[in-house]
């Protein structure tokens, strides 16, 4: 996760936008950037890479990682404005909740690790489905999908792997289609812009010795929400899977487990030397392998479902005991919104044929 050092609910229902996404894709807006992933052609490789050898390289990988710079205090300077009235994109109505009302927080199957390759190194970082027309989108942090510090474009072999725990993918490996995400992050590296949205084939898992189609995402594990133009000062629950040992050298998570924070989110102190103006932090001590795990509001525990209000950007230590206590997420506005309307529409399909072998089934 990058981190920096320098550096209740829901508005009422009736005064929520519920936005609608069915329907014909529209012209994405001029501040949305998109690039192809994998084809099906490269699929049957990039399935290979991670799932061979009981899936070595997954565990192998490391968490993908910025620059990170020490806050000595933290101070609120003032923040992100909506740019429009709030609104929500509901959650999936097809997850049954849980058969009675639970005090403990059910970590939602939505969220996952994603993995990907720079060069010659394995990397990973946090993501979550999240709800689309064809149930098959995933948000996660801009640096999770575009190189920004070697500007080498999309990064190589990009999976999703939902409900991650130990090295196994209980629900399937999602293959990534397209990326998406806004232009100031893809050509300015502007962290205020540090989010994507990615679409991924069908899930595909191993059985009697060939591969078969488990689906899409959303259908397997629920896709939450989305919510945008929201005040700061919302009670927020974030997951993750943080990997990276703290700045003292404590190695306080394996990566392989996924955990939560919760509390309510507040203004970060703008920092100089990276370009964060409209950012929220929330306190909490996850580390680097955490980037890009979803900030939601409104979450049931009963349903596992809430709304993505937010996505792990930067983390610091604020009190200079060089352990990691503070992230930060993008501040979710009308043009994340308008990211996310370019790349909800859109389908991916299957890429296993009846025979077990790899390769688009059908074109739409």
């Amino acid at each position: 996760m990058k981190r920096i050092t320098a550096v209740s609910g829901l508005v009422a229902a009736g005064g929520l936008l519920a936005a609608s996404f069915t329907g014909a894709a529209n012209a994405a807006p001029k501040f949305t950037t998109s690039a192809k992933l994998n084809t099906p052609a490269q699929a049957a490789a990039t399935l290979e890479f991670w799932t061979s050898d009981g899936g070595a390289n997954l565990k192998a990988a490391d968490p993908f990682g910025l620059e990170h710079k020490r806050v000595p205090k933290h101070v609120s300077t003032g923040g992100p404005a909506a740019d429009g009235k709030p609104g929500v994109v509901p959650a999936t109505a097809d997850i049954p909740a849980a058969a009675a009302k639970t005090k403990n927080v059910n970590l939602p199957k939505s969220t996952g690790r994603v993995f990907f390759v720079v060069g010659d190194d394995l990397y990973s970082c946090s993501a979550s489905s999240v709800q689309s027309t064809y149930k098959n989108l995933v948000a996660t942090a801009g640096h999770c999908v575009y190189d920004p510090v070697g500007n080498t474009g999309t990064l190589d072999k990009w999976i999703f792997v939902p409900g991650y725990y130990q090295g196994k993918s209980p629900w399937g490996v999602y293959i990534g289609k397209q990326a998406f995400t806004h232009y100031d992050w893809d050509v300015y590296e502007d962290a205020d812009r540090d989010y994507a949205f990615v679409t991924v084939y069908n899930g595909i898992a191993r059985s009697k010795g060939q591969w078969i189609d488990v689906g899409p995402l959303g259908a397997k594990v629920g896709g939450q929400g989305l919510a945008y133009n929201q005040a700061v000062g919302k009670a927020t629950y974030v997951f993750g899977y943080p990997t990276m040992a703290h700045e003292d050298g404590d190695y306080a998570y394996t990566g392989h487990t996924l955990k939560y924070c919760y509390g309510k989110t507040q203004y970060p102190l703008v920092e100089s030397s990276v370009k964060v103006e409209e950012h929220v932090a929330l306190r909490c001590s996850m580390t680097g392998g955490a980037s890009g795990g979803p900030w939601l509001i409104g979450y049931s525990s009963n349903r596992r479902l809430g709304y993505i209000n937010g996505v792990t950007s930067l983390g610091g230590d604020t009190d200079g005991n060089l352990r990691s206590d503070l992230i930060t997420s993008p501040y979710f506005d009308s043009e994340t919104f308008g990211v996310y309307k370019a790349a909800a529409p859109l389908w991916s399909g299957s890429i296993v044929k009846k025979d077990g072998t790899l390769g688009l089934t059908e074109v739409k």
